[in-house]
């Protein structure tokens, strides 16, 4: 379930007044959650932050239980001893400073030298804090970088002068990118650009220092929890993979069966023919970070390609994975979007102009957000605020996205010619690398252990720095699978992960991606696990299916791997095992294991 208070844009005081309804409406909804441990460490107030965070990630599904460091003691939770933060082994430690937590400002009589030792002073505190967290705690790591100040001593002159509080907080900030570009599970909370978009005046208001030790206006709260919160869950898998977009009056002004293809607003000619030319910018820049781009619209087709195919448009028909364009409602052509993008609903936002097409949409397909866009001047401001794909991680494969999702339609056109389906799999001409983890994948392979909903037996997420740990970790069997056909390389599809104990493996996870379901991959992993089992002598492979509201569809995955079920609890919870002989008979018959 979904709170639209809760979602961009927001009314922050209706947020603070109503946090304890909000929080309550949330956890009784019945809503499948991911349970996470969240440590604060802070360098002023931040008992607001934590409620305010709580809320918004209970919205994007995620349980958050909190650590939270004392006032201003973020500084000795990090580098020295602490049982208690050790024995709560968070899954993530945001830190939250402000340029209130900087220990020493350049004097105007500075020289070059000392301010330079400044930088390098305030640089390795933070360089070391970060050090030591990522080597005790081994998980990710979200710092805020430093807002700018509340005035400037020397007039403009603050942001080009060595002396200046501007420049000084600039280059520290700089210096905080270049660690966060240089290693991995770190990452920047953005309160420069955040508190800018508030408004700086507002944001840094004294009176909240003073009287309450907040670094921040407390109506501020709400924008930098939900900041933190978008960086939380894109790492934990809840991202958003597409847009599904209305045509007339969202990617172009006026109605196109009316007006026609050349009166529409489109175009450097007029005021609102830019708007919405710099919104179609906008959105086809998304297809650089991997996002699916999808038209839902009431219209007839012919007229809709010739809109795409405008003389100004941005876009080719090519631009898009699925066109649905006929006068069929659209929450039942969203739904056949996402089931030919083999995608959940609710992984698509529903972008169109019309309040009554949104609110048919999200009341069919629960999950699905389809945010108030307003005026085409606001269109862009509104949908970036929202955080729907928040990047932490991009991927080789993130890239090649949309070709993936084309290849994958595709194959689907391919499966239709053929009356069997055995013969269809033959014609895709199909290999696969298994193989133990490598770090050059390991990224995407934390990425697929965090995305996947319906594939995924064990529920088990983890995060990369946790992969890594289990990689070198002698008593795991680890398997990446990569999958090429005739249509292009899917990339990295499938991970399992098992814990050797004596003469038995237990499968803590075993995870697919969708996009190749029904290819005979889980048969090629298959065959590798128990080959890898075999080497190590063990004679029994151990699986655990545990249910959720999504994956019902592996509940017997491993009786069609020959596993014998063993147990069932009331809630549906099974256990599995799998004898392995002397002679193990591969399973896989079409998939060429490549060396």
């Amino acid at each position: 379930m979904k709170v639209k208070e809760l979602e961009y844009p927001f009314d922050t005081e209706a947020i603070l007044a109503r946090k304890k309804r909000l929080r309550r409406e949330l956890l009784e909804s019945g809503a499948a959650f991911t349970d996470k441990k969240v440590a604060i460490l802070g360098g002023s107030t931040t008992s607001g932050i934590k409620q305010v965070l709580e809320l918004f990630l209970l919205n994007y599904g995620i349980r958050p239980s909190f650590y939270e460091s004392e006032y201003d003691q973020y500084y000795q939770d990090a580098m020295f001893p602490n049982p208690s933060l050790e024995a709560f082994a968070p899954d993530v430690i945001y830190i939250h400073t402000s340029n209130r937590n900087v220990t020493a400002w350049p004097q105007v009589a500075d020289s070059a030298e000392t301010v330079d030792g400044l930088i390098r002073a305030e640089t390795d505190r933070f360089i070391g804090m970060w050090d030591r967290l990522a080597a005790v705690y081994h998980c990710p790591i979200i710092q805020n970088n430093f807002e700018m100040p509340l005035y400037r001593l020397m007039g403009n002159r603050d942001a080009y002068d060595i002396h200046g509080a501007v420049n000084f907080l600039t280059r520290l900030n700089m210096e905080f990118y270049a660690y966060a570009q240089t290693h991995e599970n770190f990452y920047i909370c953005d309160i420069n650009y955040i508190s800018a978009d508030y408004g700086l005046k507002e944001w840094s208001k004294p009176f909240y220092w003073h009287m309450y030790k907040y670094a921040l206006n407390v109506s501020a709260i709400p924008y930098l929890s939900f900041n933190v919160a978008n960086i939380i869950k894109s790492l934990f898998g809840k991202n958003k993979k597409g847009f599904v977009l209305d045509l007339d009056n969202t990617l172009w002004g006026g109605v196109i069966g009316d007006d026609g293809v050349d009166n529409i607003a489109l175009g450097p000619e007029e005021p609102e023919g830019q708007a919405y030319s710099a919104f179609q910018r906008y959105i086809k820049a998304h297809k650089q970070l991997g996002v699916l781009l999808n038209i839902d619209s009431k219209n007839d087709r012919d007229n809709a390609i010739a809109g795409i195919g405008h003389r100004d448009s941005a876009f080719t028909e090519d631009d898009f994975i699925c066109v649905k364009a006929n006068w069929d409602p659209k929450d039942r052509n969203f739904a056949a979007i996402a089931e030919e993008l083999n995608l959940l609903p609710e992984s698509l936002v529903f972008i169109d102009d019309n309040p009554a097409e949104r609110h048919i949409v999200t009341e069919q397909l629960k999950g699905v957000q389809a945010p108030a866009i307003g005026d085409v001047t606001e269109y862009i401001q509104t949908i970036d605020r929202s955080g729907f794909f928040e990047v932490t991680t991009l991927s080789k494969d993130d890239l090649k996205r949309n070709e993936m999702y084309r290849e994958n339609v595709q194959r689907a056109r391919l499966e239709a010619s053929f009356a069997d389906y055995s013969d269809y799999l033959r014609s895709l001409d199909m290999s696969a690398v298994i193989r133990p983890f490598e770090p050059a994948y390991m990224a995407r392979i934390a990425q697929l252990s965090n995305k996947s909903n319906q594939f995924n037996l064990t529920t088990r997420r983890y995060t990369q720095a946790e992969l890594e740990q289990t990689a070198a970790d002698p008593d795991y069997i680890t398997l990446y699978g990569k999958l090429t056909d005739r249509f292009g390389d899917n990339g990295v599809v499938s991970v399992v992960i098992g814990h050797v104990a004596g003469e038995a493996c237990h499968v803590d996870l075993w995870i697919m991606s969708c996009r190749v379901l029904k290819r005979d991959m889980e048969y090629a992993m298959m065959d590798a696990l128990a080959h890898a089992c075999q080497a190590r002598g063990v004679k029994k492979i151990v699986g655990h299916y545990y249910p959720t509201a999504k994956n019902g569809m592996v509940r017997e995955f491993y009786g069609a791997q020959g596993f014998t079920k063993v147990s069932e609890d009331g809630q549906g919870n099974t256990d599995w095992e799998y004898e392995l002989g002397g002679d193990y008979e591969n399973k896989n018959k079409v998939i060429r294991i490549e060396e």
